[in-house]
């Protein structure tokens, strides 16, 4: 019989191109993701994707499935919308603040179901840069924060991460270093490199530089994810970025290939943060105990550089 978790694992592997990256944002493993399309194929009887070392592309059937796959999820999320929610008790406004990573590329999702388990809690969002979250959190004008947990540096924070998301090459299609087996930081070092500024990315990108004892043929340093996305895509150079803001596609449609890379790169991970000795209210509580039920904590210290 086909099922919800099937058709969910589906459009995630379809929408990240890879069984990996669909895991990831699915918070499960990849022997689930692969289980699952493995059950789905043979109840269609068809192959849905065409798989190979570059990841996973949709057949043709795969692609009129993917229509109708939407279509399932989008009435299943209506139907749960318009259910009444339960009121479990907690009530109060929490100041929560986010660094611009994780506002576009995780937060939205939880918020939404936040609003569902929580009617009651008034979450007022704010959107600063690592160093004014640190300071309002210290001044108290900050409840608590969803950060680059590695990024900060305040003595007072105690940050909990809740995920590592790995950090890979990226590629436009067809590329030479596609072909390697084995890919370098010293590979990737003569090649034009664009590097990310946002969220201190370029802070963290020359720390796994440095330990390799290489530097990037930085052609260009920008704010922007999509600008990143859409000048490899189009061949204008390669970058280092995290899974969790991957997508395998450009706005203009071109593909975008990733690596592993041999040498040890950091990976970037995401948590929350709140003054070490905060007293938790309520809200504060049931946010905290939210995410701990969604992601199994990897890492819970006092953050002490």
């Amino acid at each position: 019989m086909l099922t919800l978790r099937q058709v969910r694992y589906f459009v995630a592997t379809a929408e990240m191109g890879q069984i990996s990256l669909a895991a990831l944002h699915l918070n499960i493993s990849q022997s689930a993701v692969t289980g699952a399309i493995q059950e789905l194929e043979q109840l269609l009887g068809k192959k849905l994707f065409t798989r190979s070392v570059h990841g996973m592309m949709l057949t043709d059937y795969g692609n009129h499935f993917l229509n109708h796959a939407y279509t399932v999820l989008q009435t299943v999320d209506n139907a749960v919308r318009s259910m009444p929610v339960n009121d479990t008790g907690v009530r109060g406004t929490l100041r929560l603040a986010a660094s611009y990573t994780v506002i576009g590329y995780f937060l939205p999702f939880h918020l939404q179901r936040l609003a569902q388990d929580y009617p009651h809690i008034d979450i007022q969002l704010f959107e600063y840069e690592r160093q004014d979250i640190e300071q309002g959190l210290v001044d108290q004008k900050l409840d608590m924060a969803l950060v680059l947990t590695g990024n900060l540096r305040h003595q007072s924070i105690y940050a909990e991460t809740l995920f590592n998301s790995t950090r890979r090459l990226w590629l436009p299609s067809r590329h030479p270093l596609c072909e390697k087996s084995h890919v370098t930081l010293e590979d990737v070092a003569g090649e034009p490199f664009i590097m990310l500024t946002v969220d201190e990315a370029a802070d963290s990108a020359m720390r796994y530089w440095e330990e390799a004892g290489a530097s990037p043929s930085v052609i260009l340093r920008t704010s922007s994810v999509e600008a990143v996305r859409s000048m490899v895509a189009n061949g204008s150079g390669i970058a280092i970025l995290s899974d969790l803001v991957y997508r395998p596609w450009s706005l203009e449609g071109r593909r975008i290939e990733t690596r592993s890379l041999v040498n040890h790169v950091h990976p970037m991970s995401v948590g929350l943060a709140w003054r070490h000795d905060a007293h938790l209210t309520p809200a504060m509580a049931a946010l905290r105990e939210y995410f701990r039920s969604a992601f199994v904590t990897q890492q819970i210290n006092m953050v002490r550089r």
